[in-house]
């Protein structure tokens, strides 16, 4: 992968330092934990100076920790990504949920969002089992594949999803499934009428998922969440009959409570 180029803002108050900083944080990859400061200036796109003194000042504020091997990242960087959750009070509400449909169906259950034209996963309740790709809170898939995604396209405009398809993904994953364009409007009509909306393998071999959206009280699709099972120990039919409905009415029950939740008035400092 070729490093990025460095970032330069378009506005005058655009602080290229703290761009600089967030890249450090992306450069660290899946199964490479610990990185060089020459692989982490590689991978950043930036000088081995100043890359050293971003590592430097991760490593004061406890973001980033010195070893042997290099550098790698500690657990306080999830930090910046769960306060966007909690920000939301989306987690709060949706785990009890979650967690009752994962008991109900002895399946892993997941919540995104769209992010360009991935989808990112921002909360999940997992089931132990040896699937394909590997979940975890921040991870990142090509949202056309996913039935996660799907459900998120066909809540926008048509003519703004090309749009959004046009991105280039950031996930690193190349899906099995490469439809062409009418193919792909097909599909997302197909959820936009049903409401639901399901995958079989098309973003990786032995994985099959059916979703929902959830809404806001104004209605406004603000997530999907979804049931994930393997193919091998699912079928299809089980997939729509048994647990769609039992997605359905979580997703119902979370949008109740987050609309609730939204009517309360905040308390503020």
């Amino acid at each position: 992968m070729p490093p990025p180029t460095p970032r330069k803002g378009t506005s005058p108050d655009f602080i290229e330092a703290l761009a600089r900083g967030l890249d450090v944080i992306r450069a660290f990859r899946p199964r490479q934990p610990a990185m060089t400061l020459t692989e982490v200036a590689t991978a950043s796109g930036l000088a081995r100076p100043t890359a050293r003194r971003i590592l430097l000042t991760l490593e004061e504020l406890g973001y980033v920790r010195a070893e042997r091997a290099g550098f790698s990242l500690t657990p306080r960087v999830l930090e910046l990504g769960v306060s966007y959750v909690r920000s939301m009070g989306l987690w709060e509400i949706a785990r009890p949920h979650l967690e009752a449909l994962v008991a109900q169906t002895n399946e892993s259950c997941s919540i995104a969002q769209l992010d360009g034209c991935d989808i990112v996963y921002v909360a999940r309740v997992a089931v132990p089992k040896i699937v394909t790709l590997s979940v975890t809170i921040g991870t990142r898939f090509p949202a056309l594949q996913t039935s996660l995604g799907k459900v998120l396209l066909a809540a926008l405009p048509p003519e703004r999803v090309e749009a959004v398809l046009a991105e280039p993904s950031r996930s690193g994953i190349v899906p099995c499934w490469q439809p062409g364009a009418e193919e792909r409007r097909a599909a997302l009509r197909e959820v936009r009428a049903s409401g639901w909306a399901i995958t079989d393998e098309q973003l990786a071999p032995g994985i099959r998922s059916v979703a929902a959206p959830l809404r806001d009280g104004h209605g406004q699709v603000i997530a999907a969440v979804n049931v994930n099972a393997h193919a091998a120990e699912t079928s299809m039919e089980k997939l729509v009959e048994a647990y769609l409905p039992a997605l359905l009415r979580t997703a119902g029950a979370i949008g109740a409570d987050f609309a609730l939740y939204e009517a309360v008035p905040q308390a503020s400092a």
